[in-house]
């Protein structure tokens, strides 16, 4: 017979186990959520310190106030109020390179310039600034944008940022990757000629690198806090609504204009007379 090998939830007619331990006994009232999340993610248990910093990334993902996730769950949840699970899964469902992904984009990114680096990681500031700058010189080069690198409404400083900077710091878990992250928000003027904020979604996502977290899983913990967030927005739907008013300020006035067809871009001409063989 087929096996299908797991670490994680497996039940019994009389228990069920949960990465080697007993739910009910060893985990249900003893693991707090975050802990368990990182566990699950993981494998390994965290250290109190390492819990600290991912629930302070959870905490400051969580909800944002009337982003587009937050819309479209309302929405969602007024269409199909029905549908708890729709509203929730419409607002996760936008969680991309604008709002939430930033901190997986962000982490990679990091992980990217540091795996590349050459002569080994800078052991103090001066040499993760040499590092920002050729970083953020590169990429102003190539006209791409630093993940992490600036905010639409916080322009003046991102208020999550420096905390779980301080957060991190004080549990003696200021990696490379927030140190490379920190040396960018210290250089990218010379090159942009502009200051920009570090913003709350890319020190997550740098935190969350340096807690040895799968790259590939960043978005999901983003995703993971902002769930949380969504339940509150539909909480607060449930009771003062404002969904209906988002809809009908947009479907009351919205007026009719003459088609805009598309056009596709032209193809480059053919050298054989337009001729296909």
């Amino acid at each position: 017979m087929t096996e299908y090998r797991t670490a994680l939830g497996a039940s019994s007619r009389e228990s069920i186990t949960l990465l080697g331990t007993d739910l009910a006994r060893d985990v249900m009232g003893t693991v707090g959520f975050g802990e368990l999340a990182f566990w699950l993610a993981t494998q390994r248990r965290p250290t109190p310190g390492e819990t600290r910093v991912f629930e302070a990334v959870l905490a400051a993902l969580a909800d944002h106030g009337f982003t587009p996730t937050a819309i479209v769950a309302r929405l969602t949840h007024l269409s199909a109020p029905d549908s708890v699970q729709g509203a929730l899964a419409a607002g996760l469902l936008g969680g991309g390179s604008r709002f939430l992904g930033v901190t997986e984009d962000c982490g990679r990114f990091l992980h990217d310039v540091l795996t590349s680096a050459e002569g080994g990681l800078p052991a103090d500031d001066a040499g993760w600034d040499a590092l920002a700058l050729e970083t953020v010189t590169a990429q102003r080069a190539a006209g791409r944008f630093v993940p992490g690198l600036g905010h639409h409404v916080h322009k003046d400083g991102d208020p999550r940022t420096p905390r779980l900077f301080e957060i991190a710091a004080e549990e003696g878990l200021v990696g490379p990757h927030l140190a490379l992250f920190a040396a960018i928000g210290r250089v990218h003027p010379q090159v942009l000629g502009r200051t920009l904020p570090l913003n709350g979604a890319g020190v997550c996502g740098a935190a969350l690198a340096d807690l040895g977290l799968p790259l590939e899983l960043l978005r999901g913990f983003a995703l993971l806090a902002r769930t949380a967030g969504l339940i509150g927005q539909l909480a607060e739907e449930l009771r003062h609504p404002v969904a209906n008013e988002i809809f009908l300020s947009v479907d009351l006035n919205n007026r009719s204009v003459a088609p805009d067809p598309y056009e596709p871009d032209p193809l480059p001409s053919t050298d054989n007379g337009g001729r296909h063989g």
